[in-house]
């Protein structure tokens, strides 16, 4: 029994080299793609204490061996903002009347404190089939397999049709800060000139067995804005209450807030998810909910069917119009006065073409109280309207996805959060949010504790974008 056992231990060992053996045998650039993702996910590029100058280096660095000319690459900071700079390399085409292609990434990750993570969220840990680290998928994944793309293009002694060029930038993720972006668009804009740009913002979705259930493409996003409440009173003593309180405004502007709702509206990516997603609510049982999401698509002021949609998912119901949220809250100077002073902080999600001040103005109007002061903070780029869902982009996508994943269905969609894509599209830079990367619900904990991504997504992305991009590249 016990040689049986030892036998049979050995064999599964070796089964287990020569399928490593194999797999590194059929990708061989696998490990150099590894060392790369490693470097940057464990370069710390925060905002408080990290440096995307030095993680933009350090790419840099990594091209010049594989036989970039300096040329080519192209390192910038502000010198106001000395450790928010990036980089942009190029790989010149062989068409000269070919557009580029722009591949975009931000380097720059939110903050983690160490004592918050089961893990030192500044060096990058494979465990359970999974990577985590901060940045392990926002936005370093897709940022390290751009450079990973072009270092393997240039090592084949590929030229593709298209110029390609990488743009890594530093400051997408905080509001207020130097954003490496919006920056090229306005001081270097001929580096970063494109036919368009490709960048993260959607993916696969896996369910919660680990299947498979679609591909999506980023075709417009909403944009941050953050707005202040603000209630200002002459005070007095707690021992002689009045109702002119300013808490008590605040309290009730708030509470307005709460029951308010922007106006329904769709565009072709949100009509284009929910036709899509339909079918695949439909296959798993949930008639109400596909007929639902068909009807939204073609009466967006069909409120039964949009609070069918909005209560299955809120990220559906996200999609469907602005959304506006408290997310911070400062009133009062001492607990035995009455406050002479109540802020609020509301933070919305614009839909695309809507401007800020519209959305303010719905603000005043639904707080109804002329107390209560409502104040646009910072604006940090244009909102425009969503760039062009055409086939010449879409097209390439299904096809990809059907020979590494046949039967995933590819569907566009409306992007609720944010990305440095606002700065693009706005520059008349049409912007496009793919990365062939599947994600579980939980989004792998992005601007969470414990981040994470699963390794096989993460080669399996690596693979989809470096033939995606080739097929961009070769397009007339």
């Amino acid at each position: 029994m016990k040689s049986r056992f030892v036998l049979g231990a050995v064999s599964a060992m070796l089964a287990c080299v020569q399928s490593a053996y194999a797999a590194q045998a059929a990708d061989p650039t696998e490990p150099q793609f590894r060392a790369l993702y490693k470097e940057l996910v464990e370069t710390n590029t925060t905002l408080s204490a990290g440096s995307c100058t030095l993680a933009a280096e350090r790419i840099a660095a990594r091209l010049k061996t594989a036989g970039f000319p300096e040329s080519d690459l192209h390192l910038y900071a502000d010198p106001a903002h000395p450790k928010e700079g990036g980089l942009v390399a190029i790989l010149p085409g062989r068409d000269p009347k070919a557009k580029a292609i722009l591949l975009l990434a931000h380097i720059d990750v939110v903050e983690a404190k160490r004592e918050d993570w089961v893990r030192d969220p500044f060096t990058l840990v494979e465990e359970d089939g999974k990577f985590y680290a901060r940045g392990a998928l926002d936005d370093k994944a897709q940022a390290a397999i751009w450079a990973d793309s072009l270092v393997r293009f240039k090592q084949e002694g590929y030229k593709p049709r298209h110029t390609l060029k990488m743009a890594l930038t530093c400051g997408e993720e905080t509001a207020g800060a130097f954003n490496g972006a919006e920056w090229l668009t306005k001081n270097r804009r001929e580096l970063i000139d494109a036919a368009y740009a490709l960048n993260e913002g959607a993916g696969g979705e896996l369910n919660a067995a680990g299947k498979r259930v679609s591909m999506t493409v980023q075709a417009g996003e909403k944009v941050a804005q953050n707005y202040r409440l603000e209630v200002i009173n002459r005070g007095g003593h707690s021992s002689r209450p009045v109702k002119d309180n300013a808490i008590y405004h605040l309290a009730g502007a708030l509470e307005k807030i709460q029951g308010y709702e922007f106006p329904i509206q769709l565009t072709d990516g949100s009509k284009g998810y929910l036709n899509a997603m339909s079918k695949i609510e439909l296959a798993a049982g949930h008639k109400d909910v596909a007929d639902a999401m068909l009807t939204v698509a073609k009466n967006p002021n069909d409120e039964k069917a949009v609070s069918t949609v909005s209560n299955a998912s809120p990220s559906w119901g996200a999609m469907l119009h602005t959304t506006c949220v408290a997310t911070m809250l400062d009133a009062g100077h001492a607990t035995n006065a009455l406050p002479q002073r109540a802020r609020a902080n509301i933070n919305c999600r614009i839909f695309p073409g809507v401007t800020q001040e519209t959305v303010r103005q719905a603000l005043v109007k639904a707080i109804d109280d002329p107390a209560v002061k409502v104040e646009t903070l910072e604006i940090r780029g244009e909102n425009s309207p969503p760039p062009a869902l055409t086939r010449a982009i879409m097209e390439p996508v299904e096809k990809m996805t059907a020979k590494l994943w046949p039967g995933v269905p590819v569907m566009p969609i409306l992007q609720s959060g944010a990305t440095d894509g606002q700065f693009l599209n706005a520059a008349g830079i049409p912007t496009y949010g793919i990365s062939g990367i599947f994600l579980t619900s939980d989004l792998g904990n992005i601007h969470g504790l414990n981040e994470y991504i699963g390794v096989q997504s993460l080669m399996e992305g690596r693979v989809f974008l470096h033939e995606l991009v080739k097929v961009y590249a070769e397009q007339n």
